[in-house]
């Protein structure tokens, strides 16, 4: 099952008390005050954990406390610190404050670590306040109470590129042909409902990973479909494939549907309108009408991008369209190399 949110309630471990203890042994006259210090608490870290891609293990598990301090004791004997709690999240994992909704942090990079709730301060004991004047304390300070927060986590793919489409546009059979990803396939809409990974392998220790989202529909930016909630994994792509259903067994305009699936990229991330995308016509093993992939190729090539036919079933066009992604991301990952040496320049 694939979860991409989950509310957790994080408490950093209380502080153990201070104590108020004296000394009293044989031969040791005037032994004066020796209640230790109490432990430290421990804190909640939430840190990105690359084997994990869902936050399935959080849902049933939204407690998470560090363990306390122990308290002081006699002779002088500080309270042991009270262990941090780790809690491993997916990488892309962004972190909210619940209340708020405010974005506290980013996990986007694996081993990334982030303090969620800081333990409380161990209290001191009476030794701590003996003065010249006060030689006999009887009072020590009780351990400060462990921070707490209520967090929503949510998971956004890392991936190097995004499917998008209507629904039964041929992303599940595309990915399942390409890598070793095996999404639910069948002959009717929606069949796909969570988003999956695949790692298309290039020979050569060359890999790139491809994020296949349920279909969108019109209004998937404000929710219709829950589009909304599938669209946020592919803000992070580098490349967008936008796949069109060419056959006619779909009962929709090839054309018509492109232009609805950009307007609802734009509508939700103005960003996502301007990602490099290549269109890619499928089914054409199934094409019974020409003029629908003819119609697709010239809006493709009027709004400048790349175009591509292929069909998943048979093959066709499969390896060229897997090399022209491949040739383009290298072309991306060069450009940004680029742009950051001269921002290191300056």
């Amino acid at each position: 099952m694939f979860i991409d949110r989950a509310k957790i309630h994080v408490h950093g471990g209380d502080g153990g008390n201070g104590v108020t203890a004296f000394r009293r042994e044989k031969f040791v006259p005037r032994g004066g005050p020796s209640g230790g210090d109490g432990g430290r608490g421990g804190d909640v870290v939430l840190v990105a954990d690359g084997s994990l891609n869902t936050l399935l293990h959080l849902r049933y598990n939204p407690q998470h406390t560090a363990q306390r301090g122990s308290h002081g004791e006699g002779s002088n004997r500080s309270g042991r610190e009270g262990e941090d709690l780790i809690v491993r999240v997916p990488v892309g994992t962004q972190i909210f404050d619940a209340n708020t909704g405010e974005l506290l942090h980013d996990l986007n990079h694996n081993g990334d670590r982030w303090l969620a709730a800081r333990g409380g301060r161990g209290g001191f004991g009476n030794a701590h306040f003996t003065t010249s004047t006060n030689r006999a304390p009887r009072y020590h300070q009780t351990g400060s109470k462990g921070e707490e927060l209520d967090l929503q986590l949510e998971l956004k793919l890392l991936a190097d590129v995004g499917l998008v489409g209507f629904p039964n546009a041929g992303k599940s059979t595309f990915i399942s042909t390409v890598s070793a990803a095996r999404p639910k396939i069948a002959d009717y809409p929606f069949t796909t409902l969570e988003p999956h990974l695949g790692v298309v392998d290039l020979g050569d220790f060359r890999t790139f990973v491809v994020a296949d989202i349920p279909g969108l529909i019109e209004g998937a930016h404000v929710g219709a479909g829950l589009g909304d909630r599938f669209l946020r994994h592919i803000e992070r792509t580098k490349l967008l494939l936008h796949l069109v259903d060419v056959s006619s067994v779909s009962g929709r305009e090839a054309t018509g549907d492109y232009k609805t699936v950009n307007h609802e990229l734009a509508s939700y991330n103005q960003e996502l309108a301007t990602r490099p995308q290549f269109v890619v016509a499928t089914k054409i093993d199934a094409l019974d009408e020409p003029e629908r992939l003819q119609s697709l190729m010239r809006i493709a090539e009027k709004d400048n991008k790349p175009f591509f036919a292929i069909s998943s079933a048979t093959g066709e066009g499969v390896r060229e369209l897997v090399n022209a992604v491949a040739a383009k991301l290298e072309e991306l990952s060069a450009e940004r190399n680029r742009s950051e040496t001269v921002e290191l320049a300056l």
